[in-house]
């Protein structure tokens, strides 16, 4: 495909895409005209981007990969959705043509719980599922066996790769109850449960910076190989985030101190673990980048409008 000024396009696939993160993506890159944009998933969501074409299929059955993705040489694959090694086996395995870059989105869940913090790249990985997080127990030890299935397999098949663990994301179109949990409470003015402790601190990243970094690693020679953290260098605590929400927001929270052993005895649901640290160093990918990550207050204040717009159009439609 030729894109402005007849300068021929390259080709990209994304897998997944239709929701959160990939979106963001897809919708930052594709006015650009540096790729022809062709995107696979089940097709629950349609994209309806203009220029970007939608191919219906489900990655867990090995035909739908084989006879509906292009057979052309890909010069970069974007995988947003592998959540086992099978998954990223049967993509390598069945996409048709060839592939020059392998980008994966994996997670900074895979890292064993450590004391040690912020957790850098090469900390220790998880070795076996966490029963304790329930219906979660398996997600970071299986990204982490993708992780291995994409290096040996890549390096197998001389496939250039790079693997980029985000922290927490947040920002549009974000469908986990994580910052719309502290919008709602500004909302509603019902009581915000806050951590006695303070120094309890989780690491963040803007849905779109996380794009235009995907976007920078895209075919980048740096970052071949290579395996990095995502996240922002502040540290965000549940008293540092409800200070946030008040200065977007304009909204007094109804704040209500509580101790762990309280938390626990209630079972007061939270957005993030009120006893761990969820905190991890993304130094290494932003100097390889030369990337500044987007200060907090100024991606949330951002993630507040675009809140407000979805709650108008709820209106709307009701």
């Amino acid at each position: 495909m030729l894109g402005e000024g007849g300068k021929q396009m390259k080709s990209l696939l994304v897998i997944g895409g239709s929701y959160f993160a990939g979106r963001v993506f897809i919708e930052q890159l594709s006015p650009l005209d540096r790729y022809d944009i062709h995107i696979f998933n089940r097709g629950n969501l349609p994209v309806n981007i203009p220029g970007v074409a939608q191919i219906t299929g489900d990655r867990e059955r090995p035909d739908d990969i084989e006879q509906r993705i292009p057979d052309r040489h890909w010069d970069a694959v974007v995988d947003f959705c592998a959540y086992t090694p099978a998954h990223i086996d049967s993509m390598l395995s069945h996409i048709p043509g060839t592939i020059g870059h392998y980008i994966f989105i994996s997670t900074t869940s895979i890292y064993a719980p450590t004391q040690t913090v912020p957790i850098p790249e090469q900390a220790p990985k998880l070795d076996a599922p966490q029963p304790e997080l329930g219906e979660f127990a398996d997600y970071g030890y299986l990204k982490w066996m993708a992780e291995r299935v994409l290096e040996r397999k890549c390096r197998s098949e001389k496939i250039d790769y790079t693997i980029l663990r985000p922290a927490i994301i947040y920002g549009r179109y974000n469908y986990a109850p994580r910052e719309s949990f502290f919008f709602k409470h500004a909302l509603t003015g019902t009581p915000l449960v806050v951590p006695v402790d303070p120094h309890i601190f989780y690491s963040f990243v803007w849905v779109e910076d996380l794009a235009e970094l995907i976007m920078a690693c895209l075919e980048n020679q740096a970052v071949m190989g290579q395996a990095y953290n995502v996240a922002g260098e502040e540290m965000i605590s549940y008293r540092r985030m409800a200070d946030v929400i008040e200065e977007i927001t304009g909204r007094k929270l109804q704040r209500r101190a509580l101790s762990m052993d309280e938390i626990v005895r209630q079972q007061v649901p939270m957005p993030f673990p009120p006893d761990e640290h969820l905190l991890y160093d993304g130094r290494k990918l932003c100097q390889t980048l030369a990337y500044e990550h987007t200060p907090f207050i100024i991606g949330m204040a951002k993630t507040w409008k675009d809140y407000q717009c979805v709650l108008r159009r709820r209106k709307v439609y009701q």
